[in-house]
């Protein structure tokens, strides 16, 4: 994910967890918060110790962050976005975890307005 899409800063984080909105699934907690200023978006990745080991929690880190990396064209402009990961995510193979993550996205109302492509 290149620079100016990540949101890194524990301020940021706070930020968003505090004053932003929320939408879950089985799999995935997505927080978001309206960013005006912003041109684009800036994305986030949360992986609790609950979930598994480090190994664990940097693989599914990795899945995600590269799901949104080829997607990005999809996701509405102008928010901040926190994804977090839950534990049934664990088993859950590539394309299984991409159509869970897209499906949040989708109940949240933040793809993009000419996006209609389902997935």
């Amino acid at each position: 994910m290149e620079k100016e899409y990540r949101l890194a800063k524990r301020e940021d984080f706070s930020k968003v967890y505090r004053y932003g909105k929320s939408v879950a699934n089985h799999q995935f907690v997505l927080y978001y918060l309206p960013q005006p200023k912003l041109e684009h978006f800036r994305f986030g990745v949360s992986v609790s110790k609950k979930v598994g080991n480090a190994v664990v929690r940097n693989r599914l880190r990795r899945m995600m962050k590269e799901i949104v990396r080829l997607n990005k064209e999809r996701m509405a402009p102008h928010y901040d976005y926190i994804l977090l990961a839950r534990k049934p995510v664990v088993e859950m193979p590539y394309a299984e975890m991409e159509k869970s993550l897209w499906h949040v996205v989708r109940k949240a109302s933040l793809l993009k307005k000419n996006d209609s492509s389902k997935k």
